[in-house]
């Protein structure tokens, strides 16, 4: 795009954005700043992302005729998925049609959607190194998969899930029949399918965000952030380190696998490829073709934020992927089961050096459920994870 009309006005430029959580928000956040007409939607009302956009709507994503009549209703320019529990078949119709544009398509929205669909693409299609996998559709078949080709450890984990939702490691037999039952409680759309994966023996994983971008001349050019070092449990981030150092060969292999899987996908915005690195080794893991969790951290290491790169690249802007400072997240759980939480210790938090908060605003809390992030910068990243850390504790959720 090379013009941009007012918000609220006949000429507007509109974006909606499906998902508005705490990454939509954001996303909704940066796209405001350059003057566009936000609509927000997600499945339960005052999301984090519907509070700050001009328009909040309230649907079921995962329904295609109720998907249909909202974009057919409002006609954004630009249809942007935040979360995988969508309608991607209708995104692709619809598409098809010319009614939207979907960010970055809606193929990719749909590959991405389906763990199936993106890693036989990455394995099969594409031929880049992941772990040994297996799609299970009943607990004898998962016996059987890991019984005859994965073994023991190995990670089961629904084919449509988000945030680590319905993962287990399973370290023997014991553990099939609980793993099973967590992933068909974890998936985001009712589907009784999973994928198993033997377990690979890496020092790190990484996030490589990865743009796609418009240059000078008009063509998509492919942008990287520095890598991004996280810890997970269960699948879940816990906290996130930039830049996470790494071997020359080994930057270079997750560049070039993350380039040849983003290619691949097509479109325009930023990419989260999640990666396994052993000394020069590198396993593609999964993809998300929107800003990822573990890049929060961007909002105190970047001159551009993750969400600043991914409203610029949709909408056909420069972006700019330079590191700011090193810097670290830690996540801030809500810690109990309640609605309209309050949250005590922030000015505590706030007195850490070098240090910021984001408080979501959800508006109910769970004892796991995310309900913000600290942010820390330092010139030495270590430094960076302790205060992340230590200020992320000292906020304290609890019932109102």
């Amino acid at each position: 795009m090379t013009t941009f009309g007012t918000p609220l006005s006949p000429n507007a430029t509109k974006v909606m954005l499906l998902g508005s959580g705490e990454l939509g928000k954001e996303v909704l956040i940066a796209l405001q700043r350059l003057g566009v007409e936000t609509i927000a939607v997600d499945r339960y009302e005052n999301a984090p992302g519907q509070q700050v956009a001009h328009h909040a709507c309230t649907i079921t994503m995962s329904d295609p005729a109720q998907l249909k009549s909202l974009i057919e209703k409002e006609r954004p320019h630009l249809v942007v998925p935040e979360i995988e529990a969508i309608a991607t078949a209708m995104l692709e119709e619809l598409e098809t049609a010319g009614i939207a544009r979907v960010i970055p398509t809606a193929r990719a929205a749909r590959l991405t959607m389906d763990r199936e669909g993106i890693r036989r693409l990455a394995a099969e299609t594409l031929g880049l190194s992941t772990s040994p996998y297996v799609f299970c559709d009943s607990l004898a078949e998962l016996q059987t998969a890991i019984d005859s080709k994965i073994g023991y450890p190995c990670v089961v984990k629904p084919v449509m899930s988000s945030s680590g939702k319905g993962q287990s490691k399973i370290a023997g037999p014991a553990d099939v029949k609980a793993a099973w039952d967590h992933a068909m409680a974890g998936g985001r759309v009712s589907h009784g399918r999973v994928i198993v994966e033997g377990f690979i023996d890496f020092d790190y994983e990484i996030t490589q965000l990865t743009v796609r971008a418009l240059g000078a001349d008009g063509q998509v050019e492919t942008h990287f952030c520095e890598p991004i070092g996280h810890i997970q449990v269960s699948g879940d981030y816990v906290e996130s380190w930039q830049p996470h150092p790494m071997r020359e060969a080994a930057m270079q292999k997750s560049r070039d696998i993350a380039k040849a899987v983003t290619d691949n996908l097509g479109g325009q915005g930023v990419f989260g490829v999640e990666l396994f690195v052993k000394g020069d080794e590198v396993w593609f893991s999964e993809v998300s073709p929107r800003p990822h969790d573990t890049g929060m951290v961007t909002m105190c290491t970047q001159v551009q934020t993750q969400f600043e790169l991914h409203a610029r690249a949709i909408l056909g802007l420069p972006v700019n992927t330079a590191l700011r400072s090193p810097g670290a997240s830690a996540v801030i759980y809500g810690g109990v089961d309640a609605m309209g939480i309050v949250f005590d210790g922030v000015a505590q938090a706030l007195g850490v050096p070098n240090t910021d908060i984001r408080l979501f605003g959800k508006p109910e809390s769970f004892v796991k459920r995310r309900m913000g992030v600290a942010l820390a910068f330092d010139a030495d990243v270590e430094v960076a994870r302790v205060n992340a850390k230590k200020a992320a504790a000292l906020v304290r959720p609890r019932a109102a």
